[in-house]
């Protein structure tokens, strides 16, 4: 399936928010064995034994890595994994999920199911190495029986592009969502995978998720999560929460766009004239999200909120003739983002 590298993109589904979130109990996290929380319940029949779990339906790239340059910075892509996430109707709040499969349809994409890559991202710019987010560290797994969920490649495809993590200096955290600080985190100890790098995130985002009140006002699907940040990241000693839009490394500056968590930050990369806005998780598919900004799934924490800051972002990119690309673009993620009617359209063939 030619999926992953087609000319428009595929946006988060609302499993992502069960997995952050537990909205509806169909992604669990796999939690480190030495801590003390219970693992996340499962509704009854929901639960998948690995010998009975679907196989993968969308092929991963022949090469895990894609390279581009924005002026003298280089930028990797680094394939992480695919979530091939079955439709259901929580998906969006104010679209159906005949509008979904007929908004993946007129993109040319497959309507059995919504495909969501997951790529990192690394920046090599003024003597430099600087990695944007680190997937999910094959730590997030799938229960519906329709579900696919594989993550935890970052490592070795890293490794495949000829980048030895222990050159990464510096981790940006775009926001702590499962697939994208999971591979921050041992899968059996919650061991960091990065010691020596430095851990740069949104103060609001790194408030919000350790505030040791917070775990008691979330539902019960969304406490695992809380916990096991709460448990681990506050530890560490290289992980600097930061405020408002600062240039965080030479030629990357965050970028505020909350709504999807009250943190979520975008990296802006400059090069002399030449611009990269690393969207994280702002615009997710852009099928769906990009061409239909109004439609508010169950993955954002607060939608409106996130609409706001999807059509800044996107406006602001079309404005400045920036590349952009994204956690949950098609692979390899490139692209350029135009107006399109009400909504916005991602072009790939034109990096």
């Amino acid at each position: 399936m030619a999926l992953l590298a087609s000319r428009r993109s595929l946006v988060l589904s609302a499993a992502a928010a069960a997995m952050a979130f537990g909205l509806d109990g169909t992604l669990t996290v796999a939690e480190a064995r030495h801590c003390r929380h219970r693992s996340h319940r499962h509704a009854p029949g929901r639960h998948v034994s690995d010998q009975h779990a679907p196989h993968q339906r969308t092929p991963d790239p022949a090469q895990g890595y894609d390279r581009t340059k924005v002026g003298d910075a280089e930028i990797t892509a680094i394939y992480d994994g695919v979530w091939e996430k079955p439709h259901d109707q929580a998906y969006f709040s104010n679209a159906t999920v005949g509008e979904t499969k007929q908004a993946l349809a007129a993109a040319g994409f497959t309507t059995a199911f919504v495909t969501i890559p997951i790529a990192t991202f690394v920046v090599r710019l003024n003597g430099k190495t600087v990695l944007c987010d680190a997937g999910g560290g094959d730590q997030v797994q799938g229960f519906n029986p329709d579900s696919v969920f594989v993550s935890g490649k970052t490592l070795a495809n890293l490794k495949a592009a000829g980048i030895d993590p222990a050159e990464v200096e510096t981790i940006l955290v775009s926001h702590f969502h499962p697939d994208h600080i999971f591979g921050l985190l041992g899968k059996e100890t919650n061991a960091p995978v990065f010691p020596n790098a430095e851990i740069i995130v949104s103060a609001a985002e790194y408030k919000f998720w350790t505030d040791p009140s917070l775990t008691g006002r979330l539902p019960p699907g969304r406490q695992p999560l809380a916990r096991r940040i709460q448990t681990v990241i506050p530890q560490w000693k290289n992980v600097l929460p930061v405020e408002g839009e600062d240039e965080v490394v030479p030629g990357i500056r965050f970028v505020s766009a909350p709504g999807h968590t009250p943190g979520h930050t975008a990296f802006h990369v400059s090069s002399g004239a030449a611009q990269l806005m690393i969207s994280s998780d702002t615009a997710y598919v852009p099928a769906l999200c990009a061409a239909h900004p109004t439609w508010h799934g169950a993955f954002d924490q607060d939608a409106p909120l996130a609409e706001t800051s999807r059509r800044k972002l996107l406006d602001r990119v079309i404005a400045d003739r920036m590349l952009i690309c994204g956690t949950h673009f098609p692979w390899p993620g490139f692209g350029r983002i135009a107006r399109d009617g009400t909504g916005y359209a991602l072009d790939v063939a034109h990096v």
